[in-house]
């Protein structure tokens, strides 16, 4: 057998274009062998760039930026802008901020789009999506919110909250086809996005 034929059947090294510990758990659940790379990309929006768009655009970066890098690879590139008002919310990184975030959500409906991307430079294989998340937040007192980020301190979170923790306590409701899209990678699209690259999955 040819040594070309057995090196187009050996699976592709599986690259996650983030540092995020969130992400990093997340893909780690499909139980893939993956290695992390951060993506050096710019992540300021374009004048007039929508909070969806953004996502998605900085989702395509990312893993085209890592893809370049690493063309033998098959990388995963994710972003998420939260959105209200039609604007985008970033990672708040102090108390105060963090405070004014939830203070401009509560009681209110929102958006969190997150943009995924699945890439290999060497095939040329690029697919890229994104998962809206709706959010609405109960109506909440200075006194909550203050007990909140004092508990959980998730000043790394744009949004100000962690769903996968005691953040699920502020909301009143979510909906979306692909829950995990909240934490920061849609897993359900992940996954098909990776069979659709050859990526043998349960």
């Amino acid at each position: 057998m040819p040594d070309s034929f057995i090196a187009e059947r050996l699976p592709r090294a599986l690259i996650l274009g983030s540092t995020s510990r969130y992400r990093r758990e997340l893909l780690s659940r499909l139980q893939l062998p993956f290695e992390t790379v951060s993506p050096e990309v710019d992540e300021t929006p374009l004048p007039g760039e929508t909070p969806y768009d953004l996502s998605l655009r900085l989702a395509r970066a990312k893993a085209q930026a890592v893809a370049k890098l690493h063309p033998g690879a098959l990388v995963i590139g994710s972003d998420q802008v939260p959105e209200i008002d039609g604007q985008p919310l970033s990672k708040p990184g102090t108390h105060e901020r963090a405070t004014e975030q939830l203070r401009l959500m509560s009681g209110r409906q929102m958006n969190f789009h997150t943009g995924v991307c699945v890439a290999c430079a060497e095939t040329g294989f690029l697919q890229a999506d994104v998962v809206t998340v709706q959010v609405r937040l109960r109506t909440l007192d200075d006194a909550a919110i203050e007990r909140y980020l004092r508990a959980e301190q998730p000043y790394d979170c744009a949004g100000s909250a962690k769903s996968e923790g005691l953040g699920i306590a502020l909301l009143d409701a979510l909906t979306s086809d692909d829950p995990t899209a909240l934490v920061g990678l849609p897993l359900i699209r992940t996954c098909q996005m990776l069979r659709t690259a050859g990526v043998v999955l349960p």
